[in-house]
């Protein structure tokens, strides 16, 4: 039955087009792919479309600011307080918090979403584990005091702070451990029911959701949060981002998602319709393998490679503004990021750097994706590199064979990117500068690269609590990685959308998880 429901809403939707000529006025219809997403349990949802989907179905116990996303609010917690060890945080929980079922919330709701999370081990699990937590002791860190009070403890070497960061996570959500209980099945607890229904206190509620079809969310009128002001959101499945376009272009939905550069400038001027292009924590960057050859692990040629990646060429005519020039492991709107750009192109400085340290006839073997803007960028970068005489050889593939590649440490270089796996400067810091060589797969051990002074930096980093030394931390293992790292960073990404401009209150911030459905109006 639920499988008409689709149908039905489309048919009355299609009619009101056809006498309104745009989308009702009580429901927002967002175009966007929604064919990455596996499951909408909070404790296994990692693709873009389930984050995305997290502020409107839960609440965490803090949550980041989204005009200030360093600044972290009281949610579902009202106040918090640190043990004096600085190894708990003891949180006072919302009185008059409830669910969408009528549920309040409890201190067990807490324990029960953040066990699980551990208890299940799917892949934003590791979010939680680095506290030390794992399945069979991480009941033993979560204390409940009364129904309105919960101690969580840790015995991992991180201070409060950065704890805080990871209980603002999406899969830190809080879920109706009642509801989700009486839906599990052979002791799953309720992760087979939660793939497609939720149990949450944010601003809507799941309704319904066809795999690569269409999602539904219903308002939830109960939400701690308020009562949203729209009925209905409605996700369409649109694989392709060009008929995204044409749909928000013609009135046929509020928002298109995910747009290309092509795509977003061919909106320019069209009426109706606001093309936007909003800072998005995410990072291009070419790669070195330091072992696969005694040019390619020389810092010399590293810093020759800083001058021959032309960074305004690329972001402002090659990807139409797609993206926007940026040199350093943190993206701008996070903690501590330095936004020095002490790199340009110059092919004459950086021969002169190659023939000072004796590197003549370099070249090597640039593995990329076969999908724009990875092939797009490399094709770039093996025409600038020319310009100083090195010689770059492109081996375009699948995604996940250039990954196994790299995985395998199988490749001279290749053309990345990052993103953030939750808001904290650590989440970078622990990629591209930490590999302790204990098995860790960051991305500086893909590189072949280990700096012992990083791995310490970044480790106290996480343990410092004070927040102006975090920052000097964080800024001095930045500047390391930008002066000399088989990391060349060069670009920080957009978000590139399209929105009906009847549509107001719509926010979203530089996290692949902020975005903010709940205060938007259509006028």
């Amino acid at each position: 039955m639920k499988s008409l429901v689709p149908s039905l809403l489309f048919a009355a939707i299609a009619a009101s087009f056809s006498v309104q000529a745009a989308t009702p006025a009580n429901t927002l219809v967002i175009a966007q792919s929604l064919d990455d997403a596996s499951s909408f349990d909070p404790a296994q949802g990692f693709e873009l479309t389930t984050i995305q989907a997290f502020n409107s179905l839960y609440q965490r116990l803090i949550q980041s600011d989204p005009n200030n996303p360093v600044d972290l609010k009281p949610t579902l917690a009202t106040s918090w307080q640190a043990g004096s060890d600085n190894r708990s945080l003891t949180f006072t929980l919302d009185p008059k918090a409830v669910f969408a079922s009528g549920n309040p919330l409890v201190a067990d709701d807490v324990i029960f979403s953040l066990s699980r999370v551990v208890k299940l081990n799917l892949e934003p699990s590791f979010i939680l584990t680095q506290l030390g937590w794992d399945a069979k002791n991480v009941d033993s860190f979560l204390t409940k005091i009364d129904d309105h009070h919960v101690k969580i403890s840790w015995t991992a070497n991180v201070s409060p702070n950065f704890v805080l960061s990871l209980l603002s996570a999406p899969v830190s959500s809080i879920i109706d451990a009642k509801l989700v209980q009486a839906n599990q099945q052979n002791n799953d607890l309720g992760h087979q029911w939660l793939s497609n229904h939720s149990a949450g206190s944010g601003p809507y509620k799941i309704r319904t959701y066809v795999p690569h079809d269409v999602l539904v969310l219903d308002a939830n009128a109960s939400s701690p949060e308020g009562a949203p002001k729209l009925k209905t959101l409605l996700f369409k499945n649109v694989p392709d981002p060009a008929a995204r376009r044409l749909l928000v272009e013609q009135g046929d939905a509020d928002i298109a998602r995910n747009l290309g550069a092509d795509q977003l400038a061919g909106l320019d001027g069209k009426p109706g319709v606001k093309p936007l292009a909003i800072p998005y924590a995410s990072l291009y960057f070419l790669q070195f393998n330091a072992k696969a050859s005694p040019a390619l692990g020389n810092p010399a040629f590293w810093e020759a490679a800083r001058y021959l990646f032309d960074y305004q060429r690329i972001a402002k005519d090659l990807m139409k503004n797609q993206f926007e020039v940026h040199q350093s492991f943190l993206p701008t709107g996070y903690l501590g990021a330095i936004s020095d750009t002490p790199y340009h192109y110059d092919p004459v400085k950086a021969k002169a750097i190659l023939d000072k340290a004796g590197l003549k006839d370099v070249s090597f073997t640039l593995v990329v994706t076969n999908q724009p803007p990875y092939l797009d960028i490399a094709q770039a970068l093996q025409a600038s590199f020319a310009q100083a005489g090195v010689k770059v050889a492109l081996e375009p593939g699948l995604s996940s064979q250039i990954s196994e590649r790299v995985r395998a440490h199988n490749y001279d270089a290749t053309v990345s990117s990052w993103g953030p796996d939750y808001f904290d400067p650590n989440t970078n810091a622990s990629a591209f500068a930490y590999n302790p060589e204990d098995g860790s797969k960051t991305l500086a051990w893909r590189a072949n690269w280990s700096v012992p002074e990083l791995n310490k930096l970044t480790l106290a980093a996480t343990a410092e609590n004070d927040p102006a030394k975090r920052v000097a931390d964080y800024r001095q293992l930045q500047l390391a990685v930008q002066k000399s790292s088989p990391f060349v960073i060069g670009l920080q990404a957009r978000s590139l959308i399209a929105i009906r401009d009847n549509v107001k209150g719509y926010v979203q911030g530089i996290n692949p998880d902020m975005v903010f459905y709940s205060k938007v109006t259509k006028q």
